[in-house]
């Protein structure tokens, strides 16, 4: 059976109830589509610009930061849309506020001992050398 007929059947009568739920069940994975898209690359990149223009906004003298190109240093100054920043003793560079790329936070260090460290031939032990272990054959 052909879905020719059945189209043409409901074309001519008249239906408009069958037409109009044909109709939006094409727009259906349109609108299902766009709402993924919205949920997975729209939103959490006006998240991520608004957190950065909210950083950029809060930088004060004194603040470290990683510049986008790769530049660590100290804010010495702020103005308006420049930022100073002062490499070494005696080098300061100025910036746009936009090439900021992060504001570097001091973590505290944990006062625990520290753990072992593995690599891929046996665990370290706190001088930093390898000790292989052997396995014993039963």
């Amino acid at each position: 059976m052909s879905c020719l007929p059945l189209f043409l059947q409901t074309a001519a009568s008249g239906d408009a109830s069958v037409a109009g739920a044909s109709t939006l069940a094409t727009f259906v994975p349109f609108i299902l589509i766009i709402l993924i898209m919205y949920f997975l690359m729209i939103r959490p990149q006006s998240k991520k610009q608004k957190e950065t223009q909210k950083m950029l906004d809060a930088l004060k003298k004194g603040d470290k930061v990683i510049t986008i190109g790769g530049i660590h240093g100290t804010v010495s100054s702020v103005k308006e849309n420049v930022v100073v920043v002062k490499v070494d003793d005696s080098t300061k560079i100025e910036f746009n506020r936009t090439a900021i790329a992060s504001v570097v936070t001091d973590k505290p260090e944990q006062e625990s001992a520290p753990a072992e460290k593995k690599s891929l031939f046996g665990k370290k032990n706190s001088e930093g050398e390898s000790k292989v272990e052997e396995k014993k054959d039963e």
